[in-house]
């Protein structure tokens, strides 16, 4: 079945997580799997870039090589081919086309999967010099780490089998046995929200979205990234509803301090808002899901 296949390679254990602009919509119908959602954009190195007054970006012109820490288990989003080694996915060409910005080449480009729970350290420490992997920005975190963007706008959403079209979104969960991960953030706020007392949860999200093929859970939840990430896998079997019932900006992470290269990379993701380079990238990967999005407002401080 491809549901095994797809749970054999996601490797899922790993995804815990705790707008304004040109639509990116895939190219033909919404929900039709069969419509083309076209290539991924290429990207015009820049050359000579200056940033006066940015030490991260002079230790990686001195390196000649940009580290950028993403992650390697995300369908459509941060995956590693475990073929070919080579990353794919979503928040993988928003880091090449800033790496490109900034004057690097895809051959001077160091990918470090680097754990949810690391990313303030790895950032703080120069272990990486940029995250980009679902990093939801916060007040918190912004004590710790500073924040380009946002470059995606996403919030928990469901995950429904294709031919179900009695799940609109939450507030049609009543009676519906819905799957989540033990102990995350969205299973609890289904819990608190009581939008169904038919609750089941498993360790891996590919779990959940095995019983959803086998008609034993009704819905799967988490943030809607990585739910366009398994629709998009398997556009004939599943579907994301499309309505969030939460907010959740994903930013690119980076020294707390360099405001130069934050300013910087704010300025190459207006850019590939404005000129359509990010509804290319999104068609190109989530947007495989059949699943509509906007680029949200960059938020400059």
């Amino acid at each position: 079945m491809r549901i095994r296949t797809l749970t054999a390679a996601l490797l899922a254990g790993g995804l815990l997580l705790t707008a304004c602009g040109k639509e990116g919509t895939p190219a033909g119908s919404g929900g039709d799997s069969n419509a083309s959602t076209g290539p991924l954009p290429t990207y015009d190195v820049a050359k000579d870039v200056k940033l006066d007054g940015s030490p991260v970006f002079a230790k990686m012109k001195s390196a000649g090589t940009i580290t950028i820490g993403v992650k390697d288990d995300q369908p459509e989003l941060g995956q590693k081919d475990p073929k070919t080694g080579k990353f794919q996915g979503f928040d993988i060409e928003i880091a090449r086309m800033v790496a490109a910005g900034l004057g690097f080449s895809e051959d001077k480009i160091k990918y470090t999967t680097v754990d949810s729970a690391a990313r303030e350290q790895a950032i703080s420490n120069g272990q990486v010099d940029l995250y980009v992997g679902t990093y939801t920005i916060s007040d918190k975190r912004k004590k710790l780490v500073s924040f380009a963007g946002p470059y995606f706008q996403a919030g928990q959403d469901l995950l429904v089998r294709k031919d179900d079209n009695s799940i609109t979104g939450p507030e049609t969960l009543k009676g519906k046995k819905v799957c989540s991960v033990t102990g995350s953030t969205p299973i609890q706020r289904v819990r608190e929200q009581k939008l169904t007392d038919q609750i089941v949860e498993f360790q891996k999200y590919s779990q959940c979205v095995e019983k959803l093929t086998t008609k034993d859970v009704d819905a799967v939840t988490t943030d809607d990234a990585i739910l366009k990430g398994y629709a998009a896998q398997d556009p004939d079997s599943f579907k994301v509803v499309g309505k969030p019932f939460s907010k959740e900006p994903y930013g690119i992470g980076l020294n707390k301090d360099d405001k130069v290269l934050r300013d910087k990379i704010d300025d190459l993701l207006q850019a590939a808002e404005s000129n359509g380079t990010w509804k290319k990238i999104y068609d190109a990967t989530l947007g495989k899901s059949g699943a509509p999005a906007t680029p949200p407002a960059i938020e400059r401080y």
